[in-house]
């Protein structure tokens, strides 16, 4: 057999194995140009909403003095707490070395550096002329929060894009390989990756270096993200808890995001061989001991609040509890304690379609969730003034929809372009992993001797 046909063979070989795998960015069928289009006039409805905005001013929205905040950073708080679900899911699970994390780490890691640019544009929204972002540079203090927070997510956002990059190099090889268009593209990004013993070896370091790096990094974001709020001395922001509560918060949502975001891939490329229902049981009990550290975190906020029986802390309290924002605060308590509870606590409704429910139950719950924490302090400021009530128009929610959209739409073209599911891991899996795992069992268990 002459050289040409054994590479023949060795293509073809290549793109039969795992080629569900292979197959989203081979072929691209009529449903996603129909989803393309239907995202694409969201985001351009968006977009004329925010000219809208930029033209006007922000009084076309429903902000006003002393409610600086609304939807905006709602939205911010809501996607950076999002974006945990790469950095910590995926670092853990590697460090962890558990097995059936293989075919879920990539589609972490992309919610992760995607869902970043969303939560800074929304600030840059909210800013009214984005041009004043160039003031946290130039008026820059490091004792102002602020600062800290621009630091810290322009830090996590450069790790998670390596983190995510780092992996994707051996794929990207077998794309330019054996890849049927874009070949130039893929040359450039593999980096001349050849698949050597040496190579891996430097990618695994590399790889594990990142996940150890990542993990305070990602921590810290969100506990900087709350000090913009616990520094302040606004009632119920001023809180101890508030670091700990907003990363609790960002680990549960970030959870939630990922398992729908699986069961979309799922469905939609067939890749049921690869988020197989033990991944979603297994995310769900992640999700079951996220509920309750929300739970325990939300109770013991409000507990300590309502012993302390500060007036000014009591008519926040009491407006969450029985007053005007009572629908958000129990829709809240709602959909990211009441539903998924009873769905994540039992094996057999731990599917995939029970996770999806108890998912985006929660993200829904989330979302609720930081808008309590931001709007009805805003009203109930510590210098009395005229009563002022905070109403999103529909700028703000045609701008949040364009934000969704526009991260489903990224998302999409992701999978179209690279991999969501990381082939060379699959495959490393199925050629070591037993091996691995029995290697680890001798030198833990014992009665077994270690040779």
């Amino acid at each position: 057999m002459d050289e040409k046909h054994l590479n023949v063979e060795v293509v073809d070989s290549t793109l039969r194995e795992d080629a569900a795998l292979f197959e989203p960015i081979r072929r691209t069928g009529k449903s996603f140009y129909i989803t393309l289009l239907i995202l694409g006039v969201v985001i351009l409805w968006a977009v004329w909403a925010y000219l809208h905005q930029y033209r006007d001013g922000l009084g076309v929205t429903g902000l006003a003095r002393p409610i600086f905040w609304g939807v905006y950073i709602t939205n911010f708080v809501f996607f950076i707490g999002i974006s945990h679900a790469g950095t910590l899911i995926s670092a853990i699970l590697r460090l962890a070395k558990a097995e059936w994390r293989r075919s879920i780490t990539r589609s972490a890691e992309v919610i992760t550096v995607l869902v970043l640019f969303f939560g800074v544009g929304n600030i840059l929204i909210d800013l009214g002329q984005p041009d004043r972002m160039l003031n946290i540079i130039k008026f820059s203090q490091f004792q102002s929060p602020l600062l800290w927070d621009v630091s810290s997510i322009t830090i996590y956002l450069a790790a998670s894009s390596i983190y995510l990059y780092l992996p994707l190099i051996p794929d990207i090889a077998l794309l330019r390989d054996y890849g049927e268009k874009w070949r130039w593209f893929y040359r450039i990004l593999s980096l001349g990756w050849k698949g050597t013993e040496r190579q891996h070896h430097l990618l695994e370091k590399g790889i594990a270096f990142m996940a150890i790096l990542v993990i305070p990094v990602a921590v810290s974001v969100h506990t900087v993200v709350s000090f913009v709020f616990a520094m302040t001395i606004q009632p119920m922001w001023h809180s101890a808890i508030f670091g700990p509560y907003f990363v609790a918060g960002a680990i549960f949502s970030g959870i939630a995001a990922l398992i729908v975001a699986m069961n979309v891939i799922r469905k939609v490329y067939h890749l049921e061989d690869y988020l197989r229902p033990v991944h979603f049981n297994n995310l769900g009990i992640l999700l079951l001991v996220m509920t309750l550290l929300w739970f325990y975190f939300t109770f013991t906020e409000y507990l300590t609040t309502y012993y302390g029986g500060e007036p000014i802390h009591m008519a926040i309290f009491w407006s969450k509890f029985t007053g005007r924002f009572a629908p958000y605060f129990w829709g809240m308590f709602l959909f990211c304690f009441i539903i998924p509870l009873p769905i994540l606590s039992f094996k057999r409704t731990r599917t995939p379609m029970g996770t999806l429910i108890a998912s985006i139950s929660v993200v829904i719950g989330m979302w609720l969730e930081r808008f309590v924490i931001v709007v009805p302090t805003l009203t109930n400021p510590r210098i009395p003034g005229e009563m002022v009530l905070y109403f999103p128009t529909w700028i703000e929610w045609s701008i949040f929809a364009g934000c969704v959209a526009f991260f489903i739409l990224l998302y999409m073209i992701f999978t179209k372009i690279f991999p969501i599911v990381s082939i060379w891991e699959v495959r490393e899996g199925r050629e070591k992993s037993m091996a691995e795992v029995q290697e680890r069992i001798r030198t833990y268990l014992p009665g077994i001797g270690v040779e």
